[in-house]
C-alpha cells in the first residue's frame, strides 16, 4: 500500500480512507504500508533526497516516489494512492513486473487552483498522474461521480478498468456523544452557546473545499445560527489571508463566529459534529467526501455541494439537503447554501430526522469491510 498519509499523519479524507482500508484489508491478505513523513513502527517511511532541499514540493514527492519503488520489490501487487505516490506504483509496476492498482481519491485537472500552491509542480503532478492511471492495471474510483470523471479526464484509459468502490465509515468511532458539552469539551472552551443552533464545518482552507462561499452563505444565516468554523492547514498564505479577513468582516456583522484552526483530537470533533445542528460542505470540487459520512454518522444534518460524489453519500431531503453549484454565479450558491441552512435549523423536527437517517445510512451502505472485500475483488481481477 502506498501513500503519503497514514497514522499518526493523517490530514484528509486519502488518509483516512488508507487508514480503515488497511485494517480491514488485513483480515483478508498480507498488507504492507509504504508512507512518508515521521518515522513510526506502522509503516515502511520514505522521505525525499536531502540534495533536493528547498527544490520545487513535487520534485522532492517524485524523489521519494524512486526509494518507495526500491522497497516495493517483495511485492505480489501494489497499490497507490493519489498523485503523491502516482509515480512509485507505476514504477514498481514496471520494475517488479506486478500489477498497479491506483485509487483515484481526486484528479489534479479538475483542481486547477494547485497552481497555486505549487507553481510549475503543478504541472509535474499533472503529469504523473495521467501516466499512473492510463497505464494502471486498474484504477478505483470512490463513487460513480468520480469514475465518469476518471474516464471524461483520461479517454485513453479503457473504461472496463475503472471500478467504483466507494469511501466508507467506522460508525464504531463516528457516533453521537451522549454530553458534547461535558467538563473538556471545545465547545465549553470555545464558550458556544448551548441553547442557540450550530452550523458546522470541518475541513482544510483550500479552494476546493470552499470556505470563501461557506463564509459568505454565513451572513445570510438566521442571527440565532452560531458557526463553528474548524479549518486550518491553508494551501497558501494568501488563501490563508483571504479566509482570515472573511471571517474578521462576518464576526464584526454578528456574533456567535468560532474559528478553530488547530487540528483537533477525534473525541473533540465528534463532539462538535453531534451539538451540530447542521454540517455544512461547500466544497466545489469532491469525489465522494468522507466528512460527510462522519457527520452523518453522529445523527447530523447535511447542507452540501451537489457535486461529484456527494449526491451519492447525502441524499437530498432525507438526510441533508443539497445545493446546486454553479461557479458561473458563485452569489447564488451562497444564497442557496443560506436558504438551506435557515430551512434545515428553522425545522428542528426535520433536522433531527435527517440526522436519524443519515446515521442509519452510513451504518447499513458505507462499511469498511464491505469495501475491503470489493478492494479484494479488483485486486485478484489483476492477478488472473
Amino acid at each position: 500500500m502506498m501513500t503519503r498519509e497514514y497514522p499518526p499523519e493523517v490530514y484528509g479524507g486519502a488518509g483516512v480512507h488508507v487508514t480503515e482500508l488497511v485494517r480491514h484489508l488485513r483480515d483478508l491478505a498480507t498488507v504492507d504500508v509504504h508512507c512518508m513523513g515521521a518515522e513510526r513502527e506502522t509503516a515502511h517511511v520514505y522521505q525525499p533526497d536531502p540534495g533536493l532541499a528547498g527544490a520545487n514540493a513535487a520534485l522532492t514527492m517524485l524523489s521519494t516516489d524512486l526509494r518507495m519503488v526500491l522497497g516495493a520489490a517483495e511485492a505480489d501487487l501494489v497499490h497507490s494512492h493519489t498523485w503523491y505516490t502516482g509515480l512509485a506504483g507505476h514504477l514498481a509496476g514496471q520494475l517488479h513486473g506486478v500489477p498497479h492498482v491506483l485509487t483515484a481519491h481526486s484528479l489534479e485537472p479538475m483542481r486547477p487552483w494547485k497552481a497555486e500552491q505549487l507553481g510549475g509542480g503543478y504541472r509535474v503532478s499533472s503529469w504523473v498522474e495521467r501516466n499512473a492511471v492510463e497505464y494502471a492495471d486498474a484504477v478505483i474510483a470512490v463513487s460513480s461521480g468520480m469514475r465518469t470523471d476518471v474516464c471524461d479526464t483520461y479517454p485513453r484509459l479503457d473504461p472496463d478498468r475503472v471500478h467504483v468502490v466507494r469511501n466508507g465509515i467506522d460508525t464504531t468511532r463516528w457516533y453521537p456523544v451522549d454530553d458534547p458539552y461535558g467538563a473538556e469539551s471545545s465547545l465549553v472552551t470555545l464558550g458556544v452557546d448551548p441553547d442557540r443552533p450550530i452550523v458546522a464545518f470541518v475541513g482544510r482552507i483550500t479552494r476546493q473545499k470552499g470556505v470563501a462561499h461557506l463564509i459568505a452563505a454565513a451572513h445570510r444565516f438566521d442571527p440565532e445560527i452560531q458557526l463553528v468554523l474548524c479549518a486550518g492547514a491553508p494551501d497558501t498564505p494568501e488563501i490563508g489571508a483571504e479566509i482570515e479577513n472573511a471571517v474578521t468582516e462576518l464576526s464584526e456583522t454578528r456574533d456567535g463566529v468560532y474559528w478553530v484552526r488547530e487540528m483537533l483530537p477525534h473525541p473533540r470533533i465528534r463532539e462538535i459534529l453531534t451539538a451540530a445542528t447542521v454540517f455544512i460542505c461547500p466544497s466545489v470540487y469532491e469525489p465522494l467526501g468522507i466528512v460527510n459520512l462522519e457527520a452523518m454518522a453522529c445523527s447530523t444534518a447535511v447542507v452540501a455541494s451537489e457535486v461529484g460524489g456527494i449526491p451519492e453519500v447525502v441524499r437530498d431531503n432525507v438526510t441533508g439537503r443539497l445545493v446546486a453549484y454553479d461557479p458561473v454565479d458563485p452569489t447564488s450558491f451562497e444564497e442557496g447554501l443560506a436558504d438551506a441552512v435557515n430551512a434545515v435549523v428553522g425545522d428542528p423536527a426535520v433536522a433531527t430526522a435527517m440526522g436519524i437517517a443519515g446515521r442509519e445510512r452510513a451504518e447499513q451502505e458505507f462499511s469498511w469491510a464491505t469495501i475491503a472485500e470489493q478492494t479484494m475483488q479488483v485486486y485478484r481481477s489483476t492477478l488472473r
